[in-house]
């Protein structure tokens, strides 16, 4: 009886040196992976109306490129805090698409929670905006299902965004904060993975690192004409009249 009650101490004993290793980091820095399945995007814009010409630039396409384009960004994090900047994509551009909004990354986000305002730095083609605004309302819904992102136990929440997009996002309470990639928040812990299924894009974070981060490293972007969201879509509104089918995949992305 001895022995057992003994290697019971020894067990509890183990578990309780591994509990105080365990830390709740409210500062440090999360490398993210956004993936773009390019051969699914391409299809959908192409249509049903499609003629020979573009299947042979998309058979092309597909002989010379990936079905994933894969983009780097980094999102710097305290307590109440966060700012998401995308790394410089250095590979060169699609034959297919340029520089299209809907597969790149075009915002540098700054979010402070103690205020609820975000401050967004937007590339739209040749011009820089600063947009200021409330940071998005999401209405979440949990549910039980788990996933191991970047060492960390997530859980999964569901929700839609801008009237009709299917957001799916895991977050860890591990990292008490209230943040993620771009634009997507407002869960009870860090954000670390989000896939938008019907638009054939995700984020994931590859790595989390517990660190100090200065308080002169996440700050607002600056530089670009200010604006509110709703004075963005106007603009954007007026920019691409007569754009057809593009105009709707263009304004999606770039106000997401």
């Amino acid at each position: 009886m001895n022995r057992y009650l003994f290697i019971i101490l020894l067990l509890l004993q183990g578990t309780g040196i591994l509990a105080q290793h365990v830390r709740f980091p409210t500062e440090g820095v999360i490398e993210f992976e956004r993936s773009n399945n390019m051969y699914a995007i391409i299809q959908k814009k192409m249509g049903k109306q499609s003629g020979n010409f573009d299947e042979q630039i998309f058979d092309q396409y597909k002989k010379t490129n990936p079905q994933f384009k894969l983009l780097k960004s980094t999102l710097y994090f305290s307590k109440d805090k966060t700012l998401f900047k995308p790394i410089e994509d250095l590979s060169s551009a699609s034959p297919f698409f340029g520089p299209s909004p809907d597969v790149t990354q075009n915002n540098t986000i700054y979010i402070d929670f103690a205020s609820h305002i975000q401050t967004t730095r937007k590339q739209v083609f040749e011009e820089n905006f600063i947009v200021k605004d409330s940071t998005r309302n999401i209405s979440w819904k949990m549910t039980s299902e788990t996933r191991e992102i970047a060492g960390y136990m997530c859980r999964r929440a569901n929700a839609i965004v801008m009237d009709s997009i299917y957001v799916v996002a895991f977050y860890t309470d591990q990292i008490p904060v209230s943040g993620g990639p771009e634009s997507f928040t407002g869960l009870p812990g860090m954000i670390l993975g989000v896939a938008l299924p019907h638009d054939n894009i995700s984020w994931f974070a590859k790595t989390v690192t517990d660190k100090t981060v200065e308080p002169s490293v996440i700050v607002p972007p600056l530089k670009g004409k200010p604006v509110d969201n709703k004075g963005l879509a106007a603009i954007l509104d007026n920019v691409m009249k007569g754009w057809g089918n593009y105009a709707k995949a263009y304004l999606r992305a770039l106000m997401l």
